[in-house]
């Protein structure tokens, strides 16, 4: 196991300088100047040439190219263009606590409450709490966000005086239960199918009626067999929600106020502000090999017969 876990963490560096040379290529060459865009409507050539030779814009592209990376090694992704002298760490790193607060909240409401609804319809496939169930669970799902938000903040924010309005004040504070709820709720729904879907395969499985007709209750068959096993697809699921959790939600955080990531990586794309794209793009594709490992790991303790090499 130590060896598979070892072998795959010594592919992450190399899936990040392909990550990395991608997005920096993509930056340097598309459409969109970053000292255009800070100019707007100011823009001198004269002045724009000194501004691009200030910030090392107008070097080759493997010197800037391998100045980044070096930098991204030691910690340091460099300063933002569009908030000059800022560095870039300084200003995702809160962003991006702010945003996985809000997704953890709303995941522990999606798994919460679609894992056990998806492992309990399974039982009862064939009756009217199956379909039922799984409709209202849809219809939730489709509700947009900006349908959601509002009617939430209506009810409780200006009938009940649950909550206030907007802005954010971390996990603990009551201003995190409209967001968490617009965001988790939707997720219910494909938990629950994919749970009822899991569950139902295993339920078909041989060993389930092997252990039924041993005489073992059905608690003991759903706790040690069906549910251990109807998991290991859920995992991955999970291990790669865990990773979005730093991508934020741009429609949600815009709306009630929440300075998270989301809003902020659209405004950085928009402005070419070439650092923060970066640093995000190369954050997030660690998160996302380092979720494919942990699951990877998980399926090994669902699941025993399952061996790496």
């Amino acid at each position: 196991m130590w060896i598979y876990i070892a072998r795959r963490l010594l592919w992450l560096p190399f899936l990040l300088l392909a990550a990395s040379l991608i997005t920096f290529s993509l930056g340097r060459f598309g459409p969109g100047d970053p000292v255009r865009v800070m100019m707007g409507n100011r823009y001198d050539e004269q002045i724009a040439a000194r501004i691009r030779h200030d910030m090392g814009l107008d070097r080759p592209f493997h010197v800037q190219y391998g100045d980044y990376i070096w930098g991204f090694v030691r910690g340091d992704f460099g300063v933002s263009l569009r908030y000059v002298g800022q560095p870039v760490r300084d200003i995702i790193l809160p962003k991006m606590w702010v945003s996985a607060q809000l997704s953890m909240a709303a995941m522990l409401i999606s798994v919460s409450a679609g894992l056990p609804l998806g492992f309990f319809i399974a039982h009862k496939q064939g009756r009217w709490q199956d379909p039922a169930s799984v409709s209202i669970a849809l219809v939730l799902m489709s509700i947009p966000v900006m349908v959601s938000v509002p009617a939430l903040l209506g009810v409780l924010c200006l009938w009940l005086h649950l909550v206030p309005c907007s802005g954010w004040g971390g996990v603990f504070d009551p201003r995190i239960i409209v967001p968490a709820i617009t965001m988790g709720v939707p997720g219910i729904a494909g938990l629950t199918r994919l749970m009822r879907a899991s569950t139902l395969d295993v339920l078909s499985q041989d060993f389930v009626r092997t252990a039924q007709s041993k005489g073992l209750d059905q608690v003991t068959i759903d706790v040690r067999h069906v549910f251990r096993n109807a998991m290991i697809p859920i995992v991955t699921i999970l291990a790669f929600s865990l990773a979005g959790l730093i991508g934020g939600a741009f429609i949600t955080e815009t709306i009630l106020g929440i300075p998270g990531i989301g809003r902020f990586v659209v405004q950085s794309i928009f402005d070419r502000d070439y650092p923060v794209i970066m640093a995000v793009t190369l954050i997030g594709a660690s998160a996302f090999v380092l979720a494919n490992l942990l699951a990877d790991v998980a399926y090994a303790f669902i699941d025993p017969r399952i061996r790496y090499r």
